[in-house]
């Protein structure tokens, strides 16, 4: 299933931050991003309207396990290409940028090659 990389993006975030916290509320993910709040609060609507997150009483999000495998997916391409990006030489701030636009548009048989290829394998 294809979905906008702007829902790529947050579901990547959450996944992050969750990592990094152990908890996320939206407010997380507007420092995280530096987006607005009303930006925030509704794309958190639609990703739970889609089925790909959920939110508690309280606030706290979750990944459903469909928003789940995309956050992973996404995170490991962000991962790979930044570090890959940071050994060529390229300064870690914008290896983490540009792969934040590569992490999108690559093919999966791009990225499995390539990710073969960078792990030596």
């Amino acid at each position: 299933m294809k979905i906008q990389e702007s829902a790529e993006n947050y579901l990547e975030s959450i996944l992050a931050l969750k990592e990094e916290k152990g908890a996320v509320r939206s407010i997380d993910i507007v420092h995280h991003l530096e987006f607005s709040k009303p930006s925030v609060s509704r794309a958190m609507s639609l990703l739970r309207e889609n089925g790909y997150i959920t939110m508690d009483k309280e606030g706290y999000i979750e990944l459903t396990e469909a928003g789940h495998e995309i956050a992973s997916r996404i995170y490991e391409r962000h991962q790979l290409f930044t570090q890959w990006l940071i050994r060529l030489g390229v300064s870690p701030e914008t290896a983490a940028a540009d792969a934040c636009r590569i992490e999108h548009d690559v093919s999966d048989e791009t990225f499995q090659k390539l990710k073969a290829h960078i792990s030596g394998n």
